[in-house]
């Protein structure tokens, strides 16, 4: 097992290497540092003086010695100064070093935030901690639910709590967040008024029932319908095996059957299911973070977006590379529990 996760490990920075390659290539295409160019000069800045600004920052430099900077295999080089020629700081509001220095990803430096003004180190830890509460919360009632109606449902299979079941997770399959987040919002905050239809104080003043309930729903009733049909379908086909016969031949209850016998075997397919959730909440909570202005990390990737902030979108970009395949190791080594069966070479 340890020569396994060691060899997926040296995969997965290999493939980290790679993609990071191709996201830095694509942010920095030609209209991107355009746009980065206009956002930090002025919006009637000139063409030349906008040529002159990126190249002054080492935008202009060769792609590959640009990369080389951004991971940490070359030295940053500082910019001069246009009035007296002295190697000045690139962006001052970071404090970044008037001397070259060995500054990357390598060395835990992610770059400047130019549309935050402040270090991407400093601000990606308060979003992704922001969005890391709303995933635990989606997760706490996406995972049982789900689970549960699968089971119910797999358990009789073509009765009609199976029927009715099916056709929740259905629709609630079939209804993305930004649908369910309006209907949430018009129902409980504006019709009844129950609930906040804002998560912006959730930060501020703590997470509370009225203020978090919403996203949280929004995020997870689109989840709950694609496990609960995975787990369905799993424990639909577990209860024909031979195993199962036997067992009940033997005299066991269908409890015991169910808990002792099919359930191990039956969460191998949605295990997989549930470890791939958590690069979608990633992506999902752009959506949903913009919708209920709550300051996570799609919040902030949105933003960073828009301002075509270079640096906070490769970070962001990192990020999302590293959650998906630290979430594939999980589940590979998660497979080797559920079923003994299933060996490690």
């Amino acid at each position: 097992m340890l020569g396994f996760i060691a060899r997926r490990l040296g995969v997965m920075a290999l493939t980290m290497l790679c993609l990071s390659f191709i996201v830095f290539f694509f942010v920095n295409l030609e209209p991107n540092l355009t746009k980065l160019a206009t956002f930090q000069t002025e919006m009637r800045a000139t063409d030349a003086e906008k040529e002159s600004w990126l190249q002054r920052n080492g935008y202009r430099d060769n792609f590959l010695v640009r990369y080389g900077r951004w991971i940490g295999l070359m030295p940053k080089q500082p910019v001069k100064d246009v009035t007296t020629g002295e190697p000045v700081p690139r962006f001052r509001f970071c404090d970044e070093p008037a001397v070259a220095t060995y500054s990357g990803v390598l060395q835990g430096d992610l770059g400047c935030s130019t549309a935050f003004r402040t270090t991407v180190a400093k601000r990606l830890p308060e979003a992704l901690a922001a969005t890391g509460i709303l995933m635990f919360w989606v997760m706490i009632v996406m995972v049982p639910v789900s689970l549960l109606i699968g089971v119910l449902a797999g358990m009789r299979e073509g009765s009609r709590l199976d029927r009715s079941l099916s056709v929740a997770s259905i629709a609630s399959t079939a209804t993305p967040e930004y649908v369910s987040g309006v209907i949430f919002t018009a129902l409980f905050a504006s019709w009844l008024g129950v609930l906040n239809g804002s998560a912006a104080t959730a930060i501020s003043k703590g997470v509370s029932f009225y203020n978090f309930t919403l996203p949280v729903m929004t995020m997870a009733i689109y989840g709950i319908g694609y496990i609960a049909r995975m787990t369905r379908a799993s424990m639909a086909e577990v209860m024909t095996a031979q195993y199962i016969r036997t067992a009940r031949l033997k005299g066991l209850s269908f409890r015991q059957v169910v808990v002792k016998h099919a359930l191990r075997n039956a969460l191998i397919a949605p295990f997989t299911v549930i470890m791939l959730q958590f690069p979608w909440l990633l992506t999902g909570v752009v959506v949903v973070e913009t919708m209920f202005n709550y300051k996570g990390f799609g919040y902030l990737l949105v933003q960073a977006a828009a301002n075509n902030d270079i640096d906070m979108v490769l970070a962001c970009g990192i990020i999302s590379v590293a959650l998906v395949l630290l979430t594939q190791l999980i589940s590979d080594i998660g497979y080797a529990f559920l079923n003994p069966r299933i060996r490690v070479s």
